[in-house]
């Protein structure tokens, strides 16, 4: 599916999502805090996670197409305990990734764990998905010191978009009975996921009121984009969107483990 944002302002916000993770991460009482969302890490797990992560990834897009899975860190440099230091560490992180980003360019191919999804092995595809891991994570931290802040329409938008294609398509068979899956984002934009032996794919369909789609889907999801977004990445229950049609099917697709 094609992209909201060219390359340049996808490195642009990688930029301003990390900046606003930074901020949260300064903002809390201490780095012991528990993430309520990822309950089994503090902020200081989270931190390093994510810049672990990211020179991870800066290695990887630096190594070109024929590297032949996720690089380790060049640099080995472990996170730091002091706060300063820690979000120093973190910036030098984010630098990484976008040094390595600019250097390839949106064109050069990359190794990405999604070869059999939508989304092209590309390092502009990883440019897209870096942006909402660092989204995602930056809600994390804002709800942390009870400050999340929703994302833009446009951005969450294509959020919805970038991880129904990377994320919820494969050629893996679908093991269950062939079925179809609507997204509605009240924004308008809609999605359409087909699951079947062949496996998982996902389309744009045009925007109809519920009830009024002459195709017939056996459930759909609507909300926000941005509560769409949360919602796929198990950020909020799947049930804080409004449902209709088979309800089972969301739980089949959250246990669903393609080959």
């Amino acid at each position: 599916m094609e992209n909201t944002f060219e390359f340049p302002e996808l490195l642009r916000l990688i930029d301003e999502r990390s900046t606003a993770f930074r901020a949260a991460v300064a903002a809390a009482p201490n780095l012991d805090a528990q993430v309520p969302t990822c309950p089994e890490w503090t902020l200081f797990d989270l931190v390093r996670h994510m810049g672990e992560g990211r020179r991870s990834w800066a290695a990887t897009i630096a190594a070109g197409p024929a590297a032949p899975g996720k690089c380790a860190p060049r640099d080995a440099e472990p996170a730091p305990r002091e706060r300063e230091a820690l979000l120093a560490w973190w910036s030098a992180s984010t630098q990484q990734l976008q040094d390595a980003l600019r250097e390839a360019g949106p064109d050069r191919g990359c190794w990405t764990w999604w070869a059999t999804s939508q989304s092209p092995q590309t390092c502009g595809a990883v440019a897209r998905h870096q942006l909402y891991e660092i989204a995602l994570h930056t809600y994390d931290a804002q709800i942390t010191v009870g400050a999340p802040q929703p994302l833009p329409d446009d951005v969450a938008l294509d959020g919805v978009d970038e991880f129904l294609s990377t994320c919820c398509t494969t050629t893996g068979p679908w093991p269950h009975r062939p079925a179809t899956v609507d997204y509605h984002a009240t924004e308008g934009r809609s999605w359409r996921q087909s699951l079947s032996a062949d496996g998982a794919r996902v389309t744009r369909i045009p925007v109809t009121a519920a009830g009024e789609d002459p195709d017939a889907v056996d459930a759909s999801a609507r909300g926000t984009a941005y509560e769409l977004l949360l919602t796929l990445y198990g950020r909020v229950p799947v049930d804080s969107l409004k449902l209709e049609g088979d309800r089972h099917l969301f739980d089949l697709l959250e246990a669903w483990e393609p080959e």
